[in-house]
């Protein structure tokens, strides 16, 4: 597995349609199509999209992103920088938990001000930005990565719910 995958997976399910095509999503995330087809098998492989390649199996997802992110993917808050919100610091979360610390993914056209989580890959911020759903997904991935017993448990709530397997 390799971060971008996640990323692929999380934009599947933001699209919420098995007629997706690589180079769309390709241009959407700001991954080549080469890396997106390579991600596809390793997706496939590690059964986290069903033998077409079109479908992520939810269950799966859940439970690696629920016990295994943090570990394959893990992340410490660095400085503090200007950039986009993210984990706990971000929407959904951010309406549940009130935190003195803000996370965010360094940007340069950010609004906001955190310390620094490292996205899964480069053009996080900016895919995030063009895509609501995506964004949500991707902020309660990193608030399982870097957040506490509580905002990770939270997190694992809100991921359910976005997979429909709650």
């Amino acid at each position: 597995m390799k971060p971008q995958d996640i990323v692929l997976l999380l934009k599947i399910i933001s699209l919420d349609n098995d007629s997706w095509n690589q180079s769309s999503v390709a241009a959407d995330l700001g991954i080549s199509q080469a890396e997106i087809s390579e991600s596809v098998a390793r997706s496939k492989n590690s059964g986290l999209l069903d033998t077409k390649g079109k479908t992520v199996m939810k269950y799966a997802l859940a439970e690696f992103l629920q016990y295994g992110v943090r570990y394959v993917f893990p992340q410490k808050p660095g400085a503090v920088v200007r950039g986009v919100p993210t984990a706990h610091s971000a929407s959904p979360l951010a309406n549940e938990i009130q935190s003195n610390e803000n996370y965010v993914w360094a940007y340069a056209k950010g609004n906001a001000r955190g310390q620094s989580i490292e996205p899964l890959y480069p053009s996080v911020p900016e895919a995030a930005l063009i895509d609501e759903k995506l964004y949500e997904l991707l902020a309660i991935t990193d608030a399982i990565r870097v957040g506490k017993s509580r905002e990770k448990e939270i997190a694992v709530e809100y991921l359910k719910k976005y997979l429909n397997i709650a």
